[in-house]
């Protein structure tokens, strides 16, 4: 049966994007499980991408793996101590004591900690770009799997209580048709078992893309990003903030800032991807 290849772009043809339209209105994910429906699903994205790595277009890979071949796999870089106990900013060294990196003793962050699974570099900072901007959804298992492995032992050491994704600004959600955060924390929340809630917290302000900005920059452009959803109230949960990728940390500081003032007894924060 002949196939037909993803567009150099790497957007979505739109009878592909029908397929897929299931993943991306509904509240949580489909699982690749071995339901008639996830079958189903599976058979038809088939037919438009075939069972090759659409990093490098030549090795085998498989829907459950995201699409990325082994060989690509191995280009990602976990993240393994020493690193900033507060920021999660990795260094090179032989530091064998918790420290806090100068960065984070000059700022005032609203979260108790950040952690992220891998460095956004090579493979990882092209599939997330890719699957934000030009709604390559093939690539979610592949993210998340990133994230579980390294957020799920930590988190199940510890008691929390709910898993929340940053939201996005309903203009650019309509835009991106998706909020990248939601789809990847609800992996984590059911590898877990914590609810996901997207109704404490709400972005008010469209803001400019964190990408070209300066660290000063950076933080003014979301510093009244953010506001609590009317209604809504905490009353000491620990939060897990979780977003695709952190840098300077500002947008999940302006995040978590609200979840305190809503009643969070304490917030940390996991991302799938670290900016260096």
């Amino acid at each position: 049966m002949a196939t037909i290849a993803a567009p150099e772009d790497g957007r979505t043809p739109n009878v592909s994007r029908l397929l897929l339209g299931f993943a991306t209105t509904t509240r949580y994910p489909l699982r690749m499980t071995n339901t008639p429906l996830a079958e189903y699903f599976e058979a038809g994205l088939a037919l438009f991408y075939p069972r090759v790595c659409q990093i490098c277009k030549l090795a085998r890979a498989t829907p459950e793996q995201g699409l990325v071949c082994a060989k690509c796999w191995s280009g990602v870089r976990f993240i393994r101590a020493p690193f900033c106990a507060r920021c999660g900013l990795p260094y090179e060294g032989d530091i064998t004591t918790p420290f806090e990196c100068s960065n984070c003793r000059d700022m005032e962050l609203h979260f108790s900690s950040a952690r992220s699974a891998v460095t956004a570099k090579g493979v990882t900072l092209e599939v997330i770009h890719r699957f934000k901007y030009s709604n390559a959804l093939w690539f979610e298992p592949f993210l998340a799997d990133l994230l579980l492995r390294a957020a799920v032992p930590a988190l199940r050491a510890e008691k929390w209580d709910i898993i929340v994704p940053v939201p996005l600004h309903p203009t650019k959600k309509r835009e991106r048709e998706f909020n990248q955060a939601t789809r990847i924390a609800a992996h984590l929340a059911r590898a877990v078992g914590l609810p996901l809630n997207e109704n404490l917290v709400r972005r008010v302000t469209p803001t400019r893309t964190q990408t070209l900005l300066t660290k000063k920059q950076r933080w003014e452009n979301v510093r009244r990003a953010f506001a609590a959803v009317p209604g809504a109230k905490l009353s000491g949960e620990r939060i897990v903030l979780v977003d695709d990728v952190l840098t300077t940390g500002a947008t999940t500081s302006a995040c978590a800032r609200v979840l305190r003032e809503l009643g969070a007894g304490e917030v940390c924060v996991w991302t799938v991807a670290r900016g260096l």
